[in-house]
């Protein structure tokens, strides 16, 4: 049966690797929509070599060089706001959500009013408004797959299991850039230094994330907002091999770990062909060249950020939107060299006390116009702290 297929966040690395593992079983795929930013021309070349009915960039000023790409080829050209959230109304069977921040939660809302299954890729979406996407999920009869590998794996682990009987879900996190570092260094760390992750090649603001674990910190609230684990049972672990993508630990004591290759076609494989397994092109585990796993515990000092994420699971509400928001202004205005590398979470957690839970600031009904308003006010007021620190 052919299936019917959307990719939001088309051009980034998420994005290529969905289109790979399509590509390669081209018979088996109708590809409605493909959205990207700014790269055109690599827009371009997969919409024609796809045969995707449209393609649309988020940038409006970019549609004339989009079309001019696209001339001849059949696929329609599209950009802005209005027309991402068009493309999410097509009626598809499947959908990745991998447009990078905030503006991926709208599309993904969309596609799942459609009923469409949505395979999550956006950590922002859970982490601002994990109970509305959640909620609409159930409403309209659709469904979310996590793609991100941790997620990936603690639902893998969950496959016939009674979400009862979970006492513990442990994330495991790289460490990042510093792991190593003495306490005493990391006030003079650089952009340059937390820009280079020890085991892969990424994006800078995804590096640095990894360096200060804000991104551990997010999965850890998606973690709570997905599986409706209380935020007590949520562990993390420093796992410099980054092999062991989390482990779910059982009211009988067994503990279910998920092993697996540094590779993202991984999970997004997995999420594409579910409930089935598919035969996937990546590579396997010699555990004899491995030799041994290694653990370490969080240290709070080093990562304050993952202290933060379990403050806003216990807060609840637009606590996350407003996390997220400070985090991305943090994350601004360290790598434009105005704060140093641990005043990023002494930013963050400045604007957490600052707006919850009582400041009276923020609705904090859950709803799409309120998430909004949350992230607005969290930037606006990270940038006033910003320029005190």
């Amino acid at each position: 049966m052919v299936r019917r297929v959307s990719v939001f966040g088309a051009t980034g690395s998420i994005g290529q690797s969905t289109l790979d593992l399509i590509a390669r079983a081209p018979d088996s795929y109708e590809v409605v929509a493909l959205t990207g930013g700014q790269n055109i021309a690599q827009l371009a070349r997969d919409a024609i070599a796809l045969k995707a009915d449209v393609a649309v960039t988020a940038d409006e000023a970019l549609l004339a060089p989009l079309q001019e790409a696209l001339a001849g080829s059949g696929v329609e050209a599209a950009a802005g706001r209005s027309a991402l959230l068009e493309a999410a109304q097509r009626p598809v069977d499947w959908v990745m959500s991998a447009i990078v921040g905030a503006a991926g939660l709208e599309p993904g809302l969309e596609a799942l009013k459609h009923g469409s299954t949505l395979a999550l890729a956006n950590k922002e979406s859970l982490v601002t408004a994990g109970g509305l996407l959640m909620s609409t999920a159930r409403q309209h009869g659709a469904r979310i797959l996590p793609v991100d590998s941790e997620h990936s794996a603690v639902f893998q682990a969950l496959v016939g299991e009674d979400i009862s009987t979970v006492e513990r879900v442990i994330i495991t996190a790289s460490g990042g850039a510093f792991r190593d570092w003495p306490l005493e260094r990391l006030a003079e760390a650089t952009v340059a230094a937390a820009s280079t992750h020890p085991n892969w090649d990424m994006g800078q603001r995804i590096t640095i994330d990894s360096a200060t674990m804000f991104n551990k910190a997010m999965e850890l609230i998606e973690t709570h907002e997905f599986f409706d684990v209380s935020a007590d049972k949520i562990e993390t672990l420093v796992h410099p091999q980054s092999l062991i993508h989390a482990m779910v630990g059982y009211q009988d004591g067994a503990l279910m770990a998920h092993v697996g290759p540094h590779d993202m076609r991984h999970a997004i494989g997995y999420a594409l062909h579910w409930p089935a397994r598919a035969h996937l092109p990546v590579e396997r585990l010699d555990f004899a060249k491995i030799g041994q796993f290694e653990f370490r515990d969080i240290e709070h000092a080093r990562y304050p950020a993952i202290r933060m994420a379990h403050d806003v699971m216990e807060r609840g509400g637009l606590a996350g939107a407003v996390f997220n928001a400070a985090k991305e202004v943090a994350l601004d205005v360290f790598i434009s060299e105005q704060i140093g590398f641990m005043q990023m979470a002494v930013l963050v957690e400045g604007v957490l006390d600052r707006l919850l839970p009582d400041s009276g600031l923020i609705d904090a009904t859950m709803s799409l116009d309120n998430v909004r308003a949350a992230d607005h006010i969290g930037r606006t007021v990270a940038l006033e702290l910003a320029a005190t620190i």
